[in-house]
């Protein structure tokens, strides 16, 4: 049987800031991402099973996306907990707004590896994540690819 992939997008609004970035983007903003999440796997070819000639159900993977994700990260503001903006964080969360705090600077880039770890911890047996692209802008993106990650055993 071949390996097909599919693939679902998602979008959320986050906020951010990187600490000590030496641009604009150090300043609090917020983005409208887009994540388009890409898992390969074998059709199921049980014809009694419901789920029959498919992958994996796009409900399954929206199911896992979203509560991993989407409805962690929409409309919260990111920072680097082990950085000098975790007075601001605290601050913000005194006044009820919701953050996250992260051991990583909330670029694109790093956003990415962390949701793909997320993601993989997640998926059923025999569906693996093939990539991710987290668009940041109409114009900026980061991805992320399996193949691009394999640790070699020497």
């Amino acid at each position: 049987m071949s390996n097909i992939r599919i693939t679902k997008q998602f979008s959320f609004e986050t906020g951010h800031a990187l600490y000590g970035y030496d641009g604009k983007c150090k300043n609090v903003h917020g983005h409208s991402y887009k994540l388009s999440v890409t898992v390969i796997g074998t059709p199921i070819t049980d014809r009694s099973n419901v789920k029959f000639g498919m992958v994996i159900d796009f409900t399954d993977l929206k199911k896992i996306v979203k509560e991993e994700i989407v409805d962690q990260f929409d409309h919260a503001t990111v920072f680097n907990g082990t950085t000098p903006h975790i007075e601001l964080a605290n601050e913000l969360m005194s006044r009820g707004h919701h953050v996250i705090l992260v051991d990583y600077q909330p670029t694109s880039e790093n956003m990415v590896v962390d949701f793909s770890q997320r993601i993989s911890n997640r998926l059923p047996e025999g569906i693996t994540l093939f990539s991710l692209k987290l668009q940041e802008t109409e114009s900026s993106f980061a991805e992320w690819f399996a193949s691009d990650n394999i640790k070699s055993i020497l």
